[in-house]
């Protein structure tokens, strides 16, 4: 069975789906399209090859995976030029919870925490 999975897409609740549409928007880069009226109402996030699905938690609040689980990111983006992307980021504002470096697993790597305190890491595994 090859070939199967073509992409994937994050799926993040959130108490304020307009807020956390907003900081993704306005900090990060992407663009949002609404889809409030729809059976399943839910907003897209797009970022060059990347779809974040947002969806409302019916007032219940985010508990990051790290305080779930005692680790773990709530999402890895491959990506390339970190320098640039980090820099992007700080510019806007947004807080870094580790700034670019090696990690031990091999990727080369930063991790910023979102609107509602998700950690978000970009990446890539080093040669």
């Amino acid at each position: 069975m090859k070939n199967l999975f073509i992409d994937s897409h994050c799926i993040f609740p959130t108490p304020d789906i307009i807020q956390t549409a907003n900081f993704y928007e306005h900090k990060i880069g992407f663009k949002a399209v609404h889809y409030l009226n729809s059976s399943e109402p839910h907003i897209c996030l797009y970022l060059d090859a990347v779809e974040i699905i947002l969806i409302e938690t019916n007032g219940q609040k985010v508990i990051p995976n790290r305080e779930l689980y005692g680790s773990g990111y709530d999402a890895y983006f491959i990506t390339k030029n970190q320098e640039e992307l980090q820099e992007q980021l700080v510019k806007s504002k947004v807080t870094i919870v580790r700034s670019l470096h090696n990690t031990d697993y091999n990727n080369k790597e930063f991790v910023v925490e979102d609107i509602d305190r998700r950690w978000i890491a970009f990446g890539i595994k080093e040669a």
